[in-house]
């Protein structure tokens, strides 16, 4: 930075926003730091929403990832319940909501995404619920609550990562569960046939009922509440309460509206870097470039925190690309699955352990080499996948079909 009066402004202060700040902070940045959120909370973990917070295992402090003062006594000025309508590229400004412009020296772009809605959703008002933020969990416990009270199901419309876990918790409360699912198995784009069935035999164990192939043709929302859902087959379930999770869409629109590079979230280098001098963006809203030139778009934890503080790296004129192994995890019943790397493109398959059990791993080659494991309650096993996918040495097929091997003696030294 060269302006006599540096100002980075922060547009998200969700993982990815949070961690560029305090990444500022932390590489002697002495400049203002305005960290704009559009919720009225300051920032906060998500992952548990759609879990303990339903079930309430969790209080609020324990959601919370970092207080207002501790903001306060970082000089991070946090401004909640505030949203940004336009930047002027040209300018080096960001326009808010009221009118209210404020200038930037540095501008990351942490927008996040927002849950996609069935086209139905129009017609029956707010009868199907979709999880993202923490007013829009309130609202599915609260939801949750009626259906176990008048002994309605719960109808979750998608078997993703989201749409399982509501309805892992929604059973964990007792309350009955139908996952409707519009492909042939759970997961399909993310697992192998083998983990789908696995998964399913898992629903299906702790009572949920499962329907495979459901092509919505109607949703009417009833005058006691409850929500009807009528199939192109002729069949029609009747829910308290209806929970839709079928993806998320990049919240691009203010990079698009700048004219900023966008491709199905806003286009970035692996530094964070957008296509406008001085604005990088990081998180769910970012869709990333690969050296090969394909699109990579990541949706975790893990990506909106490294992705963060590179692209704050960036803004100070250090470039410390974000190449680490993506990893992601998920919580249904007693069961915490972890994935480390990417499974697309594997033309082999080996299972270490006993899929009979509850403690296994998925081993996922391309040509010969190992591109990433799926981990169930297997915690050593994600770790050291973390360690070697990516290495120089990858296990061979050989070696991972043979448990007397030590994977361990492959990590890099």
């Amino acid at each position: 930075m060269t302006q006599s009066d540096p100002h980075i402004v922060i547009v998200g202060a969700g993982q990815a926003g949070l961690q560029a700040a305090e990444t500022l902070r932390s590489n002697a940045f002495d400049g203002r730091i305005t960290l704009l959120g559009n919720e009225p909370h300051p920032p906060y973990h998500r992952p548990p929403l759609s879990k303990a917070w339903l079930t309430d295992e969790l209080n609020p402090g324990q959601l919370s990832i970092r207080d207002v003062s501790v903001l306060e006594r970082k000089n991070i000025d946090f401004r909640a319940g505030v949203r940004v309508s336009a930047i002027d590229i040209e300018d080096r400004s960001v326009l808010l909501h009221g009118g209210d412009r404020l200038a930037y020296t540095g501008l990351m772009l942490a927008t996040g995404a927002t849950p996609r809605r069935l086209p139905h959703n129009g017609a029956a008002g707010d009868a199907i619920r979709v999880l993202r933020s923490r007013e829009d969990a309130d609202r599915i416990a609260l939801g949750l609550k009626d259906c176990a009270e008048r002994e309605l199901p719960l109808i979750v419309i998608g078997g993703g990562f989201i749409g399982l876990e509501i309805a892992a918790s929604a059973r964990k409360l007792g309350i009955a569960v139908t996952v409707l699912e519009a492909a042939p198995r759970l997961l399909e784009r993310a697992f192998t046939r083998e983990l789908s069935d696995w998964y399913a035999q898992l629903h299906l164990s702790h009572g949920a009922h499962l329907v495979f192939d459901a092509r919505i043709a109607s949703i009417d929302a009833t005058s006691d509440g409850a929500t009807t859902i009528q199939l192109a087959d002729g069949r029609s379930f009747v829910a308290g309460l209806a929970v839709a999770g079928i993806g998320v869409r990049p919240n691009d629109e203010l990079a698009q509206a700048a004219g900023i590079a966008c491709d199905n979230g806003i286009l970035v280098d692996d530094c964070g870097c957008t296509s406008a001098p001085n604005i990088v963006a990081a998180g769910d809203c970012t869709v990333r470039r690969l050296s090969d030139g394909t699109l990579l778009r990541l949706e975790s934890v893990q990506n909106a925190v490294e992705q963060g503080r590179a692209a704050a790296l960036a803004l100070l004129g250090t470039r410390k690309p974000f190449v680490a192994t993506p990893w992601f995890w998920s919580d249904q019943y007693d069961i915490k699955l972890q994935i480390a790397g990417l499974s697309r493109g594997a033309d082999s398959h080996v299972v270490r352990g006993d899929m009979t059990g509850h403690s296994f791993s998925i081993f996922h080659f391309r040509a010969g080499r190992l591109i990433a494991v799926d981990s169930i309650n297997a915690a050593k096993d994600h770790m050291l996948a973390r360690q070697i996918i990516g290495g120089e040495v990858s296990p061979t097929v050989e070696q991972v079909n043979d448990p007397s091997f030590n994977l361990a003696t492959l990590r890099a030294k």
